[in-house]
C-alpha cells in the first residue's frame, strides 16, 4: 500500500487517503452531492489506480522514486471522477485545484474577489479616519498615551450609529415594495447586533422583523464534508437545506405558516420544529446569514422584493510600515473572542479553522458585494488595543506550536501577522468604558442585547 507522498518541494510526507476523500466531497458538495460512502469509493479507486502505476524505485535513490507526487494524486482524482459519471464534481474540483495553484504563486485569483468594495465607500471612511486622528497605529497610540481612549470610544461608536441611520433611511425608502431584508457579511463583521439596530429603528415605521435563523436549516452533521483532523465545513451555503429555505419562504409570502426546524448543534441533527412563524400585513422576513447574498438561498422571493445589507469591518488604518492593516484580521480577532467567551472554542481552534472561513467568504459572500442596496461600515479604531488586551498573551504559545506544522501555513502567517500589529499596539484596560450597545460588547460580552 501507498504509505507516502512526494509534495511539489520535493519533500517526501505521510500518504492519507483521507484527505482525497475530503476534496473530493467538499467539490461534490459544492454542486449538491452530499454521499461520502461514493466520495471514499472515488478515493478507493484513486488509490487503486495509483497502486497500479507503482515502479521500482531506482537502486541508486531511496525508493522516493515509486512515491506519488501530489500532482499525480490530483490528476487520478480527476480522472477517475469524470470516468465514474461525476463531471460537474469534477469540474468543481478542478476549480479549487486551479484557485490552489494561484495562491502558491502569488497572484490574483480569477474568481475570488479581494474586497470589490466601492471606491467611494473606503474614500467616506479614511476621511473621517483623518478628521478624528485616527487613520495609523501611532494616531492610536497617541489617544492611549495622551488619555484620550475614551474620547476614541466615543469616536468609534458615533461613526457606527451613523452608518444604521444611513441603511435605515435606505431602507425606509423602499418599505413599501421589500418583503425581505438580507443581513450579510463575513464572519464576525457584526451582523447580529446590526440586525438589531436597524430593527429598532425600524420599529418607528410601524414595521416589525420576523427572523428565519437559517442554521436551523443546516443538514444533518454526517453529511458534512470532514477534514483529517476532524474539522467539518460550515461554511459553505451548501451546508444548508435551501431547497427547505426557499419552500418556507415562499409560503411565507403567500400567506401561509411554516414549521421552522430546529437544529440541535449538540446532536448535529434536525429535531422537530423550533417554531411557527407566519407573516403580518406590516411584517419583513429577516435573513441574518453569511450566504445571505448567495442566489440559490432566496431564489423563491422576487428581486424587487428583497433588501440587501452588507457588513464589512472596513478599517482605513495604516501600521508603522505604512500598510493598511487587513479587514479579515480584525474580524477574526473578534471571533477568537467571541468563541472563547461563549462557545468554549479555545483560540487555536478558531486561529487553525480559519482558512475554510476565509475561502468561504472570498466565493460565496465578497464576490456577489455589487448586489448590495448599502454597505455597512463596522469596524472601530478603538477595539484594536481592546483585542490585544484578551489576547496578547495568547498568540505567542499559539504560533510557537505551530512553526513547523506545515499543514497549517496559513493559520502561522495570520497568526505572525496579528502579533505584529499587537506589537504596535498599546495595551488599555477600558471594556468597562464601552456602552451596553456597542457592537463590540457582541464579541466581549456584557452586551444590553441578547444574541
Amino acid at each position: 500500500m501507498i504509505d507516502k507522498i512526494v509534495k511539489r518541494d520535493g519533500r517526501v510526507v505521510p500518504f492519507n487517503k483521507e484527505k482525497i476523500t475530503f476534496a473530493v466531497l467538499q467539490a461534490a458538495v459544492a454542486v449538491g452531492g452530499r454521499d461520502r460512502e461514493v466520495a471514499e469509493g472515488i478515493a478507493d479507486q484513486v488509490l487503486e489506480l495509483l497502486e497500479s502505476r507503482r515502479v521500482p524505485g531506482d537502486p541508486d535513490r531511496p525508493e522516493v522514486d515509486s512515491y506519488p507526487t501530489v500532482e499525480e494524486v490530483q490528476d487520478t482524482v480527476e480522472k477517475v471522477l469524470i470516468e465514474e459519471g461525476h463531471a460537474r464534481t469534477a469540474k468543481a474540483y478542478i476549480v479549487y485545484r486551479y484557485e490552489h495553484a494561484l495562491k502558491r504563486q502569488g497572484r490574483e485569483s480569477l474568481t475570488y474577489s479581494k474586497d470589490n468594495i466601492p471606491y467611494k465607500k473606503l474614500w467616506e471612511t479614511l476621511s473621517w479616519a483623518v478628521d478624528t486622528d485616527c487613520y495609523s497605529l501611532e494616531r492610536i497610540r497617541n489617544y492611549v498615551e495622551q488619555g484620550r481612549f475614551p474620547h476614541l470610544i466615543e469616536h468609534s461608536e458615533a461613526f457606527y450609529r451613523g452608518e444604521i441611520t444611513n441603511a435605515q433611511r435606505t431602507l425606509a425608502s423602499r418599505l413599501d415594495d421589500v418583503r425581505v431584508v438580507i443581513v450579510s457579511g463575513p464572519s464576525s463583521s457584526g451582523k447580529t447586533t446590526t440586525t438589531i439596530k436597524l430593527s429598532e429603528q425600524l420599529s418607528a415605521e410601524g414595521k416589525r422583523f420576523v427572523p428565519i435563523n437559517v442554521d436551523h436549516y443546516f443538514f444533518d452533521l454526517e453529511t458534512h464534508p470532514q477534514d483529517p483532523s476532524g474539522d467539518y465545513d460550515f461554511e459553505t451555503p451548501q451546508a444548508l437545506d435551501m431547497e427547505l429555505l426557499n419552500e418556507h419562504l415562499s409560503d411565507m409570502l403567500a400567506g401561509k405558516s411554516v414549521d421552522i426546524p430546529f437544529y440541535n448543534f449538540k446532536t448535529g441533527k434536525r429535531e422537530g420544529v423550533s417554531e411557527t412563524v407566519s407573516l403580518g400585513p406590516d411584517d419583513i422576513i429577516l435573513i441574518d446569514s453569511l450566504h445571505g447574498f448567495f442566489e440559490p438561498m432566496t431564489e423563491s422571493v422576487p428581486v424587487e422584493q428583497k433588501f440587501k445589507l452588507y457588513i464589512e469591518t472596513l478599517a482605513q488604518v495604516k501600521d508603522d510600515n505604512g500598510r493598511f492593516i487587513r479587514w479579515a484580521d480584525v474580524r477574526m480577532l473578534r471571533r477568537m473572542v467571541r468563541d472563547m467567551q461563549f462557545r468554549n472554542y479555545v483560540p487555536r481552534q478558531t486561529l487553525r479553522h480559519w482558512y475554510l472561513v476565509r475561502r468561504s467568504e472570498l466565493r460565496y459572500i465578497i464576490a456577489r458585494l455589487q448586489t448590495a442596496d448599502v454597505i455597512v461600515n463596522s469596524f472601530m479604531p478603538s477595539e484594536l488595543p481592546l483585542m490585544k488586551r484578551r489576547l496578547g498573551t495568547v498568540l505567542p504559545d499559539l504560533v510557537g506550536e505551530l512553526e513547523g506544522d506545515l499543514e497549517k501555513s496559513d493559520a502561522l502567517d495570520r497568526g505572525t501577522r496579528v502579533m505584529e500589529l499587537f506589537s504596535m499596539l498599546p495595551d488599555v484596560d477600558g471594556e468597562d468604558l464601552l456602552p451596553g450597545d456597542s457592537l463590540l460588547r457582541e464579541f466581549l460580552g456584557g452586551s444590553v442585547y441578547t444574541y
